[in-house]
């Protein structure tokens, strides 16, 4: 990722993306942020892409990012955190327009947008590519297309990772745990989700952050992870290691202080 390039953050209004786009602007960098429903963020540099970005859409992906590299310079850094998350149900309860926007949003606009940045960074010879997966597509649950849609974003991380590697250009993706978003929080305030009980499976005992997302974002998209591509990073608080114990009787408690 060139210092003086610019970095496109997609589903950048909010959440995962919202909180990327702000570290990585007040650590200096040009961002550009784009949404299907584009809300500029408050007390940051971050450029709002003032479009709608409808990363499911070939023709809009297209052109919207020659646009933006007409008029913000080539992109040297993306991060794919564009996404919907899965509706709960049990398989026979499985809607099939449900299941087609959750994989053409999660995981066909993610290959569509880093193939449209990534074959103009193969050809400079230089970038950085982060995909927003999940620790949903590396586990199982009642969240179907999601499930699938978020490993195959792990899946063509590593593919994209091989494809460019010679050309300079790396690509990594993050599989956040449960995360304190606006979404999982209005999920926690209708009843749907249950706090403690998405913490308690985790090592931490605890929901992620999304500025914690946000720096492995940032790292991976650095020059001091220069070496690393092709790779899955958890951020999760310890949920996929700590999710086995309950075999075992639970995970420790703290010792007393």
């Amino acid at each position: 990722m060139s210092a003086d390039g610019t970095i496109l953050v997609t589903g950048g209004s909010r959440g995962i993306g919202a909180a990327t786009a702000t570290l990585l602007a007040d650590q200096g960098h040009r961002v550009v942020i784009v949404d299907i429903a584009p809300e500029p963020l408050v007390g940051t540099t971050a450029i709002l892409w003032p479009a709608p970005f409808d990363v499911a859409s070939e023709s809009a992906v297209v052109t919207g990012i020659a646009d933006i590299e007409k008029a913000h310079g080539p992109i040297t850094g993306l991060v794919n955190a564009a996404g919907v998350f899965g509706k709960m149900h049990t398989i026979e309860r499985v809607r099939m327009e449900q299941w087609d926007r959750e994989v053409n949003i999660d995981l066909r606009g993610t290959f569509l947008v880093a193939r449209s940045v990534g074959i103009g960074m193969a050809k400079r010879r230089h970038g950085a590519i982060v995909n927003v997966a999940s620790v949903a597509g590396m586990t199982s649950g009642p969240i179907h297309a999601y499930t699938a849609a978020k490993a195959g974003v792990i899946q063509i991380t590593q593919t994209l990772a091989a494809e460019w590697g010679r050309s300079g250009v790396r690509v990594n993706a993050v599989s956040p745990g449960f995360t304190r978003t606006a979404a999982l929080e209005a999920g926690i305030a209708s009843g749907a989700l249950n706090k403690d009980l998405l913490a308690r499976p985790t090592a931490m005992n605890r929901l992620v952050e999304p500025m914690e997302v946000a720096q492995a974002i940032a790292w991976l998209l650095s020059p001091q992870s220069s070496g690393v591509t092709g790779i899955n990073l958890p951020v999760d608080a310890g949920y996929i290691v700590g999710t086995t114990w309950a075999a075992y009787g639970g995970l420790p408690h703290a010792p007393a202080s």
